[in-house]
C-alpha cells in the first residue's frame, strides 16, 4: 500500500484513476492543478506522486521542476505526449519514470510497485545513521523519519530538513541568514520564508509561537530548537 497523489485535470481519466488505484489498496489524494499539486506535497508527506503534463496552470515539466525544488518523492509522468526527446529531458529533470497513455492501470500499478521497491532499497542500502534525539523528537537524517514521543511525523522535505537541521545544533540558536544558506542553500531570501515553515513544523510538533516546546525564536537573532523544560516538583 502507498500514498499516492494523482495530478490530472481531466476529471474522466482522475475518476478512473482513484477508482482503481483506491481498488488496489492505496491511499489516494488528487488535485487538477500544479499549484494544488505544490500545495499538497508542501503539507502532506506521499510514496509516489502521478503527475500529467498537460495542466491548465503550468506545463507539466515546469510543475516537475518546482516539485523537485520542495520534495524528493518519486514521480511518474503519465501523458498522452510521446516524444522520446521529452521522455529523456523529464528523466534527466527528476522524473521516476514515464507513461504514455493510454495505458492500463495495471500496467501503472505495476509502475508503482517498481518505482517504490527502487525508493525503498535505496533507504535500506544507506548506511545505518546516527539518530538525532532532543527530549522527545527522534531524527534520523540519513533515513529522513522523524518522530515525536514515539509517533511519525509527517513532514515535508523542507520541514524535515529544517528540524533536522536544528535538532543537529541544539540549544544553539541558528541565525536566520545561516538557514538560508543550509536548508534552503540561498544566499539571501525572505525571512517570511521560513516564517511559514516554522509554522507548519510547530502545528505538527503540537506548539505555538505564543507557547513553543521545542522551537525558539528570539526576534531580530534567530530560531534553536531544544527540549521542554521540565516542571520542578511540588
Amino acid at each position: 500500500m502507498a500514498s499516492v497523489l494523482v495530478v490530472e485535470d481531466d476529471q474522466f481519466v482522475r475518476s478512473a484513476l482513484i477508482r482503481h488505484l483506491t481498488e488496489a489498496g492505496h491511499i489516494v489524494r488528487s488535485v487538477g492543478t500544479a499549484l494544488e499539486a505544490l500545495r499538497e506535497v508542501a503539507h502532506h508527506a506521499f510514496d509516489v506522486v502521478i503527475l500529467d503534463l498537460g495542466l491548465p496552470d503550468l506545463d507539466g515539466s515546469e510543475a516537475l521542476k518546482m516539485l523537485r525544488g520542495i520534495t524528493d518523492v518519486p514521480v511518474i509522468i503519465a501523458t498522452a505526449r510521446d516524444d522520446e526527446t521529452e521522455t529523456v529531458r523529464l528523466l534527466n529533470a527528476g522524473a521516476d519514470d514515464y507513461l504514455t497513455k493510454p495505458f492500463s492501470v495495471e500496467h501503472l500499478s505495476a509502475r508503482i510497485a517498481a518505482v517504490l521497491r527502487r525508493s525503498r532499497a535505496a533507504a535500506a542500502d544507506a548506511a545505518p545513521s546516527s539518530v538525532i534525539q532532543v527530549g522527545g523528537l527522534a531524527i534520523d537524517p540519513l533515513r529522513r523519519h522523524a518522530e515525536l514521543d514515539g509517533v511519525r511525523l509527517d513532514l515535508t522535505r523542507r520541514e524535515f530538513d529544517l528540524l533536522a537541521f536544528l535538532a543537529g545544533r541544539p540549544g544553539v540558536v541558528v541565525p536566520r541568514r545561516e538557514l538560508l544558506a543550509e536548508v534552503w542553500q540561498q544566499s539571501y531570501g525572505d525571512d517570511q520564508t521560513i516564517d511559514v515553515h516554522l509554522s507548519w513544523l510547530r502545528r505538527k510538533l503540537g506548539e505555538t509561537a505564543a507557547k513553543p516546546r521545542y522551537l525558539h525564536t528570539l526576534r531580530g537573532v534567530g530560531v534553536k530548537l531544544e527540549p521542554p523544560r521540565t516542571e520542578p516538583g511540588p
